[in-house]
């Protein structure tokens, strides 16, 4: 019988198991929405409403509770200056579980596990981080594109019917001449 069994093995030993919750309770508070078995998620569910509920008050020992099982900084302070502070009003249930349907290699249940106020980025929203993303390479291409183009200058000015090359292929084929 299964009589207050406190929580779900996961057919894990106990080291991969709380690798494996700990992953994964991070992956939620970064990218505040998983994909994984049913199992699984609702495991950790357990785990992450408890990590909320302490960083709602944000203190060095509630910091240090919560270090203990969130190994990454950024993450971490993610969760005390971002997250907690949207869940203060709430008393609990800080994650939902959407039902997917069944993966096709093992037919185990697939769901979404998701923080309840988690909000889907919309078309606009989607092409602007494009855009914004492109501006940044655009300047640094241009300034390799000068450090480029002052060497084939060089190099034109020395050979102007071959193609310009970079400067150490230029120097490998006027060595063999000087001999």
């Amino acid at each position: 019988m299964n009589h207050k069994n406190g929580f779900n093995p996961l057919s894990r030993t106990t080291a991969h198991r709380r690798a494996m919750s700990r992953n994964m309770v991070t992956s939620l508070f970064r990218y505040e929405r998983i994909t994984t078995t049913k199992s699984k998620a609702l495991e950790v569910r357990k785990s992450a409403e408890k990590l909320i509920t302490r960083a709602k008050e944000d203190t060095v020992h509630n910091r240090r509770e919560v270090a203990k099982f969130i190994q990454d900084e950024k993450i971490l302070n993610k969760l005390f200056t971002d997250i907690a502070p949207r869940m203060k009003d709430r008393n609990g249930g800080y994650t939902r579980v959407l039902k997917l349907g069944y993966r096709q290699g093992d037919a185990a249940d697939v769901v979404i596990l998701e923080l309840v106020d988690f909000k889907l980025e919309t078309e606009a929203e989607k092409a602007e981080k494009p855009a914004k993303k492109a501006a940044p390479k655009a300047s640094t291409t241009t300034k390799a594109k000068k450090t480029t183009s002052s060497k084939s200058k060089e190099d034109a000015a020395e050979k102007p019917a071959k193609k310009a090359t970079s400067k150490k292929t230029a120097e490998k084929k006027e060595e063999p001449k000087a001999e």
